[in-house]
């Protein structure tokens, strides 16, 4: 979708309110495709001194499997969006991922919503932050609670284990 920009780009201090929802169910993040619902996006555009700002918030379900517990998970992402808009990108080479370039006074919802969301993704999807994983001999799931198995000692504090037993 294209945002219409026109009715702001020479009034510094006028801004303009948005909210649109935008399909992203092509998105394949790692191994997964995380969204399949639409991502809505809402905020509003300002012309501060010239320089068009857009702020907003970006909300969807992420819909995965966990990278540590292998668990298939939903949650609910919000991710805020802060961007600069401008006419023309001043060097394309060194470009900065959170300037984007109008065309014919319009933004392009669609670029900006799936840069913004990839950029904010984490680099493993968890099922929730504190994830504990799989335990690494039997394999259960220590979000569930503590496995049954033995925990090696480190074999250089096995001559410290050897002065508890004596005990």
């Amino acid at each position: 979708m294209r945002l219409e920009l026109t009715s702001i780009m020479d009034c510094p201090g006028q801004s303009i309110s948005f909210s649109d929802s935008v399909d992203l169910r092509d998105l394949v993040y790692g191994t997964s495709k995380p969204v399949s619902e639409p991502v809505r996006i809402s905020g509003t555009v300002r012309n501060t001194a010239g320089v068009l700002v857009m702020k907003g918030m970006i909300n969807t379900t992420i819909h995965g499997t966990c990278d540590r517990c292998a668990a298939d998970f939903t949650r609910d992402v919000a991710i805020p969006v802060e961007v600069v808009l401008v006419n023309e990108l001043a060097d394309e080479e060194n470009e900065d991922e959170w300037v984007f370039p109008l065309e014919a006074n319009t933004a392009d919802l669609d670029d900006i919503v799936r840069t913004v969301f990839v950029l904010n993704m984490d680099s493993k999807l968890l099922c929730k932050d504190d994830c504990a994983g799989l335990c690494c001999k039997c394999g259960k799931n220590l979000n569930e609670g503590p496995c049954a198995c033995q925990k090696e000692i480190d074999p250089r504090f096995a001559a410290l284990k050897q002065l508890l037993n004596k005990e």
